[in-house]
Formats: C-alpha cells, structure tokens, sequence
C-alpha cells in the first residue's frame, strides 16, 4: 500500500517537464513545501481518502523527522543554496517558455495571450484542425457527433495540471467526457483532467503515477467532476467499468444551404499612396488572386478626399484608382468603393497617415472654426464640422457642396464600372472613420477606453445652430452645452449630467441632446441626399460604428456623446433608420464580431453590452426593412472569431429569414496571406456563401508544422 500511495505523488523532476505555465516561487513557498512534505494522501483500497486528525499528522511528521535524522539526513529540509538553484530553473524554464509562445506567434501566427500556456496553444492546435473548443476548455470533433469509442482507444477528457491531483470521494453525478475501463471512481477521478480530448491507448491504472500516463495537454482550473457538468447523465457500472455517453453542448452550426452573403475583403488604408499611385500592383495582384481561389466576391477599398482632391478645390486626380480598378476587373471581382471624407492617421488600426486636403488644412489656420471642437476648445482636424454643412466657407462651396462635386466627379470617371456591375455599392463617409457619429473619444485629446467621451459642438457655427434652437425653444439661456458632464475619461457616475437621476432625464438635458442627436441625422440626411442623385441606380450605405460601453447604465454616456440619443427610456436608433429608409441606404454596422471584444476590453469595469446594443441596432434596421451590411472592426483569423461573425450574419431559428446582406473583412495583410489563417477564411467564405464543406484540415499536419519551429 505504501509503494502504491508514492505512485500518486509528484517529484520536483515531473513538475518542471510539465507544461509551461509556471508561477513565481518565494522563500515562504518553499517553505511551505518543506512542512507538507512528509504529509502523503492516504488512499484506501475502496476508493475513500482516509480520514487523519491533525494529532496524527504530527505524529507522523515527528516521526518522519527522527526517521530522517537517523539516517544521516538523506532526507533533509532542503538548504537555501538549493532553494535558490529552483528558482534558478524555474526562471530559465518561464525564459524558455517565452522564447516557445514568441516563436508560435511570430512564426506559427497564433493569437496567444501574453501569458499563455501550454493550453493555449493545443487550443490553438485543435481550433485549427477543425475542432470545437468551448471557454471552459472541453474539445470535440466539429463535424460529427462524439460518441464511445471501439476497440483498443479510449477517449479521456483532460484537466488541471496542479501540483497534486485531485481525488473525489464518490463518483461524480455526471461527466465531461468519455471513461472507459476504469475499475473504481479513484481511478477516474485521479487521471480526470479537464479541457482537451485526448487519445489513450489504454485505461488508466491506480497503481501507477497518473502524470506518467496523462499527455502534456492541460486546462486550467483543477475543480471536482460534481462542480462542472458537461451533460445531465449518470454513470453506469457494468462488469466494473464505468460508460459515460456524451452529447457535446454545443455543435457548429452546419450553414450549408443557408442565405448567400457575399464576402469582400477591405484593402490596406494606403494600397493608394498620397501621390494617387498604387503601390505594388505587382504585389497586390498575386495577393487578390491567391483571395480569388477562396471564391470571394470582391474588395473595397477608400477613395480618400485627401489623396484625389489634396492640392486644390475641384481638382481630381484619380489616376492610382483607375489602375487599382482596372486590375479588379480583370480578375472578375466586385467593389465596394467608400467615399472617405475623414483623416486617416491617430485612431485604432490606422498604419498611415492621409490628412484632409491642403487646401482645406490653409482655410482652418485662419478659421479653427470648421472643425469639431470640444468644450476646452481643442480643435479636431479629423473632419469638418457639421455646422458647416450649408455655410459657405470652403472658398465659396459649403461642405455638402464639396462632398457633392467629389462623389460626381467619382461617378463620370468610372461610369464604365458602374455601367458592368463592377461596383456594387458606394459607402458615404459621413464622420470621423467615416462612420456617421460625433468624434467624441479622439485619441489624440487623450481619451482611452471605456472612457465616456465629450460633447463636440462649441464650434461657433454649431453654437449659432443651438442659439436657435433654444431661441425657438423660448429658453435662450439653454443656449450652452452641459458644464457638468465631466471630461474624456470620466465615468457616468462622477458627473451629475449622466449619473442615475442627473440631468441628461431633465428638461434641459433632454432639450439639449435632441439638439445634439438631430444635427446627426441632419448632416446624414443632406450628404446622403445628394449621394442618392451622384449614384442613382446602385447601392449607396451609411457607416454604424458600436459605442457599446456603459449601455448597462441608465444613461447611456458613451453613446450620448457621440451623438445617439438612446438613454434605457428612448429607442436612439429610430430616427437614424428612418432617414436611411428614407435614402434606400444600407447599413454598415461594425460591431458583428461583439463575442470577441471580451478578448480585448474589460466589459465588467464599463458596465458594456456589445450584444445588446448589436441586436439593438440590427432589429431597428431590419424592423424598418433596412439592408445590413457589417465588417468586423477587431482582427480576427481564428475560426472562433468567425464563427461568431456568422452567428451574427445568420441568425439562427430567425421567423422572417433574416440576414447580413453582405459582410466584409477588415482587412487584407501577410498574417490572412498566411496559410493556416487563409484556410480559415476560406471556411468563413463557404460557410458564408451557404456551400457545404469539403476537405477539412486533418491535425497531423499541423503538429508536424509547429514541431518544426
């Protein structure tokens, strides 16, 4: 009983050639382990740990001690020079293990966190090879159902990779896996280890170390079998071997046969260089064609004012676009062209740097005013201000005047393409990233999430238009924006205009943001007006960006500085849809991906809801018979990140058929190019498309990939 109770323990030699997710050791830790070492689990033959007072632990500590001590002591506490060796080891071990991840990241392009682990990375491993794995870690075959397996191989379900492991008194009520041939619940529970379907060639034996048996595939978290269910079920114990049948709890969903969404793929913000070239066709060529093998439907792409119209008023340089469309064509691929009336350069993803026109950047030396400028007066050079939209201050043509001579002008010189279908749709760029919103939380001014942003209407023409509307109002002292809403990074309930009860639900405060949520509306109903007339005949959209934080309190903070009236008493989308329905414009919304923000920002802190407010916004469109289409504004290459685009693309069991009319991808570069990522993407297209899939990877090839890095 002896020799087989050391059988379950753990030398210092098998912890370091386990996994790589190593914690810190200190002198108190170590001393720690030093008490407990004489201190072994008593395992008793019927499966029950036995039961010792703490007397006689003592006792037996005592007598581990003088038994040490009379020989010589071999078995001695272990010296501080050895103490020091572990931590020596343990430091070239996390050194190790960070050379490892960096290679995988780098070279094998998995997104793995910063701390990852080997966990992590068999994740990575099976997600690739066309497994599902769920949050807690269980792992089971995409296509087909999991179910007992015959003969010789046996499926086990692995799980924490802690120091000593876990033994369970009875036998669990239900399982997260498969168990063959196990004689009593001690066994199972003592090779139970969480997260990763693993093969075995033969059950597991309680005379043996169960690390020994158990491969280097770990999960985190080391709780009991009763305190994590896989299904409802019990175990049944036939000729002392214990069967657990498994339904997995969530399948991919199979979209053959579904709706046809298009896939198009947005290129590089500066595939256009500032002298209106393109930049390596070559290049770009190979690139769109190794896109055209996945079947995808076309490319967009922005036309940026700064690049056509950078020198001076109405005069257009389109040469680097003509090339660029060109070879688009021949290639037998659609465009999604955005008339981008912004800067490029300062916010999130943005690689280069694109400034409005020259001319434009002289007017606003001498007039700051044409910029949206916050309540410490800054100035943001990102777009024009709205109040400008019908003043004529850019040399003799008001702003939408401006916008309209560009688009015209985009529309006679490639008339050929709009004539052969080659472009499908024409995306207007109505605000900062061309999304239609205020430029609340610029970067630049400081603002970081889940900041709550400001307010940017003190420019002196959006000041005359509230003057006029409190004037109207019969209130002219309402003629102000709020001096208690707070700064960029403040939260609701530090200031008194958003907290529970503050003045955003008063008479001024809801005054003052119907003021500030109708200039939105305005400016998107006068610029896409005259879309409609430059591009009669085809699709013209209008950008939705998710301001998702702080949608669980009262106020909605976030969204009320950015110009979307939508506090939890007031439906702030209506009037945006219905000034699209009234244009027959689409809607590009960029929040489909929303499952994966969790991955990137912390919702509990901002009180976010990326889910509720898509479902929010994509029922107001749909409600008012508006077309979706949606990008994804996160990086994604993983077939999680996908599958949860196409949840949102094709919503399931929905009664009216409901779905994206197109979706694009944000965005070409060398990391899609690469082959594990693009044959997810090639998936995400057929999946897309409603075909059924065919030739799935198979996992050797890629453990036989990664061993090589």
């Amino acid at each position: 009983m002896a020799t087989e109770i050391q059988k379950f323990g753990t030398s210092e030699e098998d912890d370091e050639e386990m996994g790589m997710d190593v914690k810190e050791e200190d002198d108190d830790e170590d001393d720690d382990e030093d008490k407990n070492i004489s201190t072994p689990t008593m395992v008793g033959v019927d499966g029950r740990i036995a039961a010792t007072s703490s007397s006689n632990r003592l006792q037996h500590h005592h007598q581990f001690q003088e038994q040490s001590a009379s020989q010589g002591g071999a078995r001695r506490c272990r010296p501080l020079e050895e103490k020091e060796r572990t931590k020596i080891r343990e430091r070239q071990r996390r050194a190790i293990t960070a050379k490892i991840l960096a290679g995988l990241r780098r070279h094998g392009n998995y997104n793995l966190r910063v701390r990852a682990d080997i966990n992590d990375v068999i994740a990575a491993l099976a997600r690739e090879a066309g497994w599902v794995v769920l949050p807690d870690g269980t792992t089971f075959p995409s296509r087909s159902q999991v179910t007992r397996p015959t003969g010789g191989m046996s499926t086990t379900v692995v799980t924490s990779s802690s120091s000593h492991m876990p033994l369970q008194q009875t036998p669990p009520a239900s399982l997260r896996g498969i168990s063959s041939g196990f004689r009593s619940s001690v066994e199972f529970n003592a090779c139970r280890m969480k997260g990763v379907l693993a093969p075995s060639s033969s059950p597991y034996d309680v005379s043996s170390n169960a690390r020994s048996h158990t491969p280097a595939m770990v999960g985190d978290g080391g709780e009991g079998t009763e305190n994590h269910p896989f299904i409802g079920g019990s175990i049944d114990s036939v000729d002392n071997k214990q069967l657990a049948d498994i339904t997995p709890k969530l399948q991919e969903r199979d979209f053959a046969g579904t709706p046809y969404v298009p896939v198009y793929v947005m290129l590089p913000l500066g595939v256009i260089n500032m002298k209106c070239e393109l930049v390596d066709p070559d290049g770009l060529l190979k690139q769109l064609k190794v896109l055209k093998s996945s079947n995808l439907d076309g490319v967009m792409v922005d036309c940026w004012w700064g690049v056509v119209e950078a020198h001076a008023p109405l005069e257009y340089n389109w040469n680097g676009y003509k090339r660029l469309f060109q070879i688009v064509r021949e290639l037998k691929l659609k465009l999604q062209v955005v008339m981008s009336f912004h800067e490029c350069g300062g916010n999130v993803g943005d690689d280069v740097c694109i400034p409005l026109p020259h001319w434009v950047a002289e007017i606003g030396r001498s007039n700051p005013d044409i910029f949206f400028t916050d309540r410490e007066g800054r100035r943001n050079p990102e777009c024009l201000s709205w109040g400008i939209d019908k003043e004529r201050v850019l040399r003799g043509r008001t702003a939408v005047e401006v916008y309209f001579d560009y688009m015209r002008s985009f529309r006679v010189e490639f008339d050929e393409f709009f004539e052969d279908g080659i472009i499908s749709m024409i995306e207007v760029g109505l605000g900062p990233c061309g999304e239609l919103r205020f430029p609340s939380n610029p970067v630049k001014h400081g603002w970081r999430y889940p900041g709550i942003g400001e307010f940017q209407c003190y420019d002196q023409y959006l000041l005359k238009s509230l003057r006029k509307a409190a004037e109207a109002r019969g209130h002219s002292f309402w003629a102000r924006g709020p001096d208690n809403a707070g700064s960029y990074n403040s939260e609701p309930h530090e200031t008194g205009f958003f907290c529970d009860g503050g003045d955003y639900d008063g008479y001024y405060g809801r005054f003052f943001l119907s003021w500030y949520s109708q200039v939105l509306v305005d400016h998107g109903d006068r610029v896409l007006s005259l879309a409609k007339l430059a591009f009669e005949g085809t699709c013209i959209a209008a950008k939705l960006s998710g301001i998702h934080w702080w949608y669980k309190t009262a106020s909605h903070a976030a969204e009320l500085t950015a110009g979307f009236y939508n506090p939890c008493n007031r439906d702030g989308y209506a009037a945006t849809m219905a000034m699209l329905k009234k244009h027959g414009a689409a809607l590009n919304f960029t929040c489909a991906e929303s499952g994966m923000l969790e991955q990137h920002v912390d919702f509990s802190e901002a009180l976010a809801d990326p889910e509720g407010l898509a479902w929010q916004v994509m029922n107001a469109a749909w409600d008012a018979c508006i077309p979706i289409a949606s990008e994804n504004s996160l990086p994604c290459h993983d077939r999680d990140g996908y599958n949860n685009i196409l949840e949102k693309a094709k919503p399931l069991n929905d009664p009216d058929g409901r779905h994206f009319s197109a979706f694009t991808y944000l965005r070409l570069s060398p990391l899609l190019m690469e082959r594990h990522s693009f044959v997810e993407f090639e998936r995400l297209v057929k999946r897309m498309h409603g075909a059924e899939e065919r030739n799935s990877k198979q996992p050797w090839s890629l453990l036989t990939r990664v061993t090589k890095i």
